[in-house]
C-alpha cells in the first residue's frame, strides 16, 4: 500500500492505453511532427487528381528517418507509444517490424500482413489472405482495397481518441522498422523496390528507427534503392535530456515521499552514463530502491504523504517506537535536548510520537524549501564558464547532498565568477529566481522574494548597459592572442600588472557594490536552506541510502559469481552433501564443478586424457561394489559422456578453448595458467 504514491509515474505495467504525463510531454513534439508528416505524405492520394498521378510516377516512398539514439532498450516503449498515436489519430494500418522476425522478404511479408489483419478487415478477405501463397504485396493491396467499406465506420465512430482523424477514407499504411540497422540489406532492398512499383495503388509510408546516424540509410542501401525514398529526418530528445526530465519531475519534488541519498543517486547515474544510457533501466533501479527501502526499513511505514503521517504515527507499536529511538539521527537529536526531555523521549511513547510528528513536519518543510533554492542556485551555476558546480541540476543536487556545498572549493569558484557577472545576466537570473520562488510551495520565501525584487528595482535605477565593470584576465589575454606567435609575453605581463594595480586602487562603483550585495545574499540563502539531508533528524525514514545493496544488484560481477558457483556450489545450492573441507573435491558436486576444480590444478595446456582419468577417479571414488551395477564398459561410456558435456559447458563459459598446438589438449583462458 505504501508503494502506490510512487507508482503513478512508472513506464511499465501500466493499464493499456494509459500514458504518464511525463512521457506525453517528452514525446509530444516528436509525435506531432510525425503525424503532420504522415498527413501530408499522401494527401494527394485522397484527392485522386492528375497532379498526384504525375508526382507518383517517380515512385518515391515517403520515409521518416526517426533518430532515437543509442539507448536501444528504450526504443520499444517509444515505438509502442508512436503506434498508439498513429492508430488513434491517423490510420488503423500500422505495422511494427523487427529484424529478428524478418530474415527474408517472405517472412517480412508474412509478418506485415499478419499485423495488418489485426485491423478492421472483412472475414472473407482474412481467410483468403491467410494462405501462404497469398503472402505478397498484392495481398496487402487487395486487403486495403476491400477494407475501404469498414474505414468510414472506423473513423466516423465517436471516440475521444479519434477527434483529429475525420474524413480519412483512404488512410496511409505505415510500416515501422524498429531497428533499421539490424535488417538484412537484401531484405530492405527487395521490399523498397517492390513497394515503389505499387505506390500508386497503396499509400505506403515507411518509418526507419535509427540508433546511430541517418547516414546508415545510404550505407545500407545503394543509390538506386535510396533514390526511391523521399526521406525526412526526425530527431527525438536525447536520453540525457530524458533522464534530466525524469529526475526533475520525480526526484526533485515533494510530490513523492521517498528520496535517494547522494551515493544511491550517483550509482544510478553512473550506470546510466557509463553502461547503457537507458532511462528505463534507471527507472527500474529506482523501483528497486523503493522495494528495498520498504522491505528493509521497519519505519518505512512513515514514508508517506503528509496527510497520512499523523494517523500512522498514532498507530505505532512500542517496538516501532524503539526502532525510532535507535536511529542515529534521532540519537543525536536526543543528546542535544535538556535532561528532562531526554528522559521523556526515551521512556514515554506518547511524548515520542508527538515529537516525531513535529520532526517529520520539519523534514517536509525542509524539502519544500530545499528544492526551490536548489533550482535558484542552479540558475546561477549553469550559466557560468566551466560550470564549477556542474552543468546539470542533478550534479548540483548530488553536491548538496554529499556535504555542505558552501565549504567546497567549487563553491568558492562560483562566488568569484558570480561577482564578475554583468548587469543583464544578473537581472535575468534574479528574475528567474523570483519566478521559481513565487511558484514554490514553501511558505518562507515571502521576504526572500521581496528582497530580490528590491534588488531588481535598484538595478533598473542604475545607468549603464550590460558591459562588464572590467575585462577579466582570460578575455584580455584572448584579445592579444596571435595564431602564429601565441600569446605576446609583454602584453601578458602588462595586463597582469594592470589588473593587480586596478584591484588595489580602484573604487567600487554602485553597480559593483550592488552586485556584491546580491551575491552575498544568495550565499546566505544557500547556507540557510541547502543543508545536507543527513543533517536532518529522521532522514533515514524517507531516504534510501544503502548504495551497496543497489550496486550488488545492478552492477553484476559475472566472473566472481561464476568462480564462486563452480568452486563452491554449496554457496548457491545449499546442500549439505556439497560441503567440502579445504580444497577437496566432492563426487556429489555437479560434473562441471568437478571438471572446473580439476582444471585449476593444470597449467596452460590441459591433456584431455589425463583430465578424463582424474574426473573418472573423483566420480567413482566412493562407489562401492554392487551386484546390480552396470558393467565397467557401460560405466566408462557414461562417465565419458558426462565428461564431454562438462567440458563443453566449460568451453561455452569461456574458461577453455581448443588448442592448435596439440590436438588432444585444450588451453586455459583465465586466471593466468602456467
Amino acid at each position: 500500500a505504501h508503494l502506490s504514491p510512487c507508482s503513478i509515474f512508472w513506464y511499465e505495467d501500466r493499464p493499456e492505453g494509459q500514458k504518464t504525463q511525463i512521457e506525453e510531454d517528452l514525446n509530444k513534439q516528436l509525435f506531432d511532427n510525425l503525424v503532420s508528416f504522415l498527413r501530408r505524405s499522401h494527401s494527394e492520394f485522397q484527392e485522386k487528381t492528375t497532379e498526384w498521378n504525375c508526382q507518383m510516377k517517380s515512385r518515391e516512398i515517403p520515409t521518416a528517418a526517426l533518430v532515437l539514439g543509442v539507448n536501444v532498450t528504450d526504443h520499444d516503449l517509444t515505438f509502442r507509444s508512436l503506434s498508439e498515436v498513429l492508430q488513434n489519430r491517423v490510420t488503423p494500418y500500422v505495422a511494427l517490424l523487427q529484424a529478428k522476425d524478418c530474415p527474408g522478404i517472405k517472412n517480412l511479408m508474412q509478418k506485415l500482413l499478419g499485423q495488418l489483419m489485426n485491423c478492421y478487415v472483412d472475414q472473407n478477405m482474412y481467410k483468403i489472405c491467410r494462405k501462404k501463397s497469398a503472402m505478397s504485396l498484392w495481398s496487402i493491396i487487395t486487403l486495403y482495397t476491400c477494407d475501404s467499406i469498414f474505414l468510414f465506420y472506423y473513423f466516423e465512430t465517436p471516440s475521444k481518441k479519434r477527434t483529429s482523424s475525420r474524413h480519412w477514407q483512404s488512410p496511409p499504411v505505415v510500416v515501422i522498422f524498429k531497428d533499421m540497422e539490424s535488417f538484412t540489406t537484401k531484405v530492405l532492398q527487395d521490399f523498397i523496390v517492390i513497394s515503389s512499383q505499387h505506390i500508386h495503388e497503396l499509400p505506403l509510408v515507411l518509418v526507419f528507427g535509427i540508433a546511430t546516424s541517418p547516414m546508415i540509410i545510404h550505407g545500407l542501401l545503394p543509390h538506386s534503392v535510396s533514390s526511391l525514398l523521399c526521406i525526412e529526418l526526425f530527431q527525438s530528445l536525447s536520453c540525457k535530456e530524458h533522464l534530466s526530465t525524469i529526475i526533475d519531475k520525480v526526484l526533485l519534488t515533494t510530490q513523492f515521499p521517498l528520496k535517494l541519498s547522494e551515493k544511491v543517486l550517483q550509482v544510478l547515474i553512473n550506470i546510466f552514463l557509463y553502461h547503457d544510457f537507458s532511462v528505463q533501466n534507471f527507472i527500474k533501479g529506482f523501483q528497486l530502491c523503493i522495494v528495498e527501502h520498504f522491505y528493509t526499513q521497519p519505519l518505512s511505514v512513515l514514508c508517506c504523504h503528509q496527510e497520512e503521517v499523523k494517523k500512522r504515527i498514532n498507530s505505532l507499536s512500542h517496538n516501532q517506537c524503539e526502532n525510532i529511538r535507535r536511529l542515529p539521527s534521532f540519537r543525536r537529536y536526543v543528546e542535544n535536548q535538556p535532561s528532562e526531555k531526554q528522559i521523556a523521549l526515551l521512556t514515554t511513547d506518547g511524548f515520542l510520537k508527538e515529537t516525531v510528528q513535529q520532526l517529520l513536519d520539519d523534514l517536509n518543510v525542509y524539502h519544500e524549501n530545499y528544492f526551490p533554492v536548489l533550482r535558484c542556485l542552479h540558475v546561477f551555476t549553469s550559466s557560468l564558464p566551466k560550470y564549477p558546480l556542474g552543468k546539470q541540476i542533478r550534479e548540483l543536487h548530488c553536491a548538496c547532498l554529499e556535504n555542505r556545498v558552501w565549504e567546497t572549493e567549487e563553491y568558492e569558484s562560483f562566488l568569484q565568477l558570480a561577482r564578475m557577472l554583468n548587469k543583464c545576466d544578473l537581472v535575468t537570473m534574479l528574475q528567474k529566481c523570483v519566478e521559481i520562488l513565487v511558484s514554490s510551495p514553501g511558505k518562507e520565501f515571502d521576504k526572500t522574494v521581496e528582497k530580490l525584487k528590491e534588488f531588481l528595482t535598484q538595478f533598473q535605477k542604475l545607468e549603464g548597459g550590460c558591459a562588464l565593470s572590467y575585462v577579466p584576465l582570460q578575455i584580455k589575454l584572448k584579445l592579444f592572442y596571435n595564431g602564429t606567435n601565441g600569446y605576446h609575453f609583454l602584453w601578458y605581463i602588462l595586463t597582469l600588472l594592470e589588473l593587480k594595480e586596478s584591484r588595489r586602487s580602484k573604487k567600487l562603483t554602485k553597480f559593483e557594490m550592488l552586485r556584491f550585495e546580491v551575491v552575498d545574499y544568495i550565499d546566505s540563502v544557500v547556507r540557510n536552506y541547502l543543508v545536507p539531508a543527513d543533517h536532518k533528524t529522521l532522514h533515514e525514514i524517507v531516504y534510501f541510502n544503502t548504495a551497496s545493496v543497489l550496486r550488488e544488484h545492478l552492477n553484476a560481477a559475472p566472473r566472481v559469481a561464476l568462480h564462486t558457483a563452480l568452486n563452491n556450489p554449496y554457496c548457491y545450492l545449499k546442500s549439505q552433501a556439497l560441503r567440502s573441507d579445504g580444497g577437496s573435491i566432492s563426487n556429489k558436486a555437479p560434473d562441471i564443478c568437478i571438471v572446473y576444480k580439476l582444471h585449476l590444478e593444470c597449467g596452460r595446456l590441459i591433456n584431455l586424457v589425463d583430465w578424463l582419468e582424474a574426473f573418472s577417479t573423483v566420480v567413482t571414488a566412493v562407489e562401492g561394489p554392487n551386484a546390480d551395477a552396470p558393467s565397467s564398459d557401460q560405466v566408462d561410456d557414461v562417465i565419458h559422456a558426462r565428461f564431454i558435456r562438462a567440458v563443453s559447458e566449460l568451453e561455452l563459459l569461456g574458461f577453455i578453448k581448443p588448442s592448435k598446438q596439440k590436438t588432444d589438449h585444450v588451453a586455459r583462458l583465465t586466471w593466468g595458467g602456467c
